[in-house]
């Protein structure tokens, strides 16, 4: 029997994960046990989990057409679970230290133009002018992730007493557990504290969900998921033209490369961004670097 239930737990707690990480993490055991089952007709112990059976998973993934980004984390995560195995002395070796997997596609991420930000915005502060809740609520999220450069799971999860609007700063908790306080701009505490004055209220006023201390809350009063606002981005860059994600994740990439563009230091977006690695971070020069390149060629006469 294969402790998945175990590992997991060991992750949540032991590595300090995101909850996103340890559900792909779990999702991709399952898949490794079920073709385990499959390949061996009886369910697998933590000894059947050899070289050949950890390829041959990985083979049959890009048979099936698998992102490699995907194939790469199926491989960090049999990686991960492989040695826990060892250290723990539930196996005598760790047998996928030489898994390898396609490295995944170095690819630009999804930016907006200020022009087509702004015109998101426009159609937003419209529709809140009105007496929807939920409109001003939905205008002030995309205010704080672009204004903020917030990953979603850092902007559902934050709390009233996280938001100061005085001084214009929200404290968030980030990968790993790691806390950081993150500044936007008047425009979004604008927004903040309109949401806060006239929608938040109405949003908890008279719902079935038990009172809630977090910040942004749903139609039924608990608190904000990832997923609606994930609805809600996705509508909203439904018809602009990109490649790439049409998520949340866009605006973050968003206000990085416009931050950079307007001069911002590479070190102070990555304290912004809560990057445990500049390199991570250098992505975004890359992204400011393509647009100049696009805007010579679209505009210079000798391009």
């Amino acid at each position: 029997m294969i402790d998945v239930a175990l590992f997991v737990e060991h992750l949540r707690h032991g590595r300090g994960l995101s909850e996103h990480t340890i559900r792909s993490y779990r999702s991709d055991l399952a898949e490794l046990t079920a073709f385990a089952v499959t390949r061996l007709g009886r369910e697998p112990d933590h000894g059947d989990l050899d070289l050949d059976l950890l390829r041959e998973w990985l083979y049959r993934g890009t048979r099936a057409g698998l992102a490699r980004s995907t194939l790469a984390r199926r491989s960090a995560s049999v990686r991960a679970f492989t040695r826990w195995l060892e250290e723990t002395g539930r196996t005598p070796i760790d047998q996928g230290v030489r898994l390898r997997a396609p490295k995944a596609e170095s690819r630009l991420p999804r930016v907006l133009t200020e022009p087509q930000v702004e015109g998101i915005l426009r159609s937003l502060a419209v529709r809140a002018e009105g007496d929807d809740a939920g409109a001003r609520r939905d205008l002030a999220v995309v205010e704080l992730l672009y204004g903020s450069g917030l990953r979603v799971s850092e902007l559902v999860g934050a709390d009233v007493d996280d938001v100061d609007l005085g001084r214009l700063t929200v404290r968030v908790t980030g990968k790993g557990g790691r806390q950081r306080v993150v500044p936007f701009g008047v425009p979004a505490a604008e927004a903040l504290g309109r949401y806060v004055e006239l929608a938040r209220p109405r949003l908890v006023a008279g719902a079935d969900a038990p009172p809630t201390a977090a910040f942004f809350v749903g139609s039924g009063g608990a608190r904000l998921g990832t997923r609606a606002v994930h609805r809600l981005v996705a509508r909203l860059l439904g018809d602009i033209p990109g490649t790439g994600p049409a998520g949340p994740h866009s605006l973050r990439h968003t206000a990085a490369t416009h931050l950079l563009d307007g001069g911002a230091d590479l070190r102070a977006v990555q304290e912004l961004l809560g990057h445990a690695s500049l390199g991570t971070t250098q992505i975004y020069t890359h992204v400011s670097t393509e647009r100049l390149r696009e805007s010579y060629r679209s505009a210079h006469p000798r391009a």
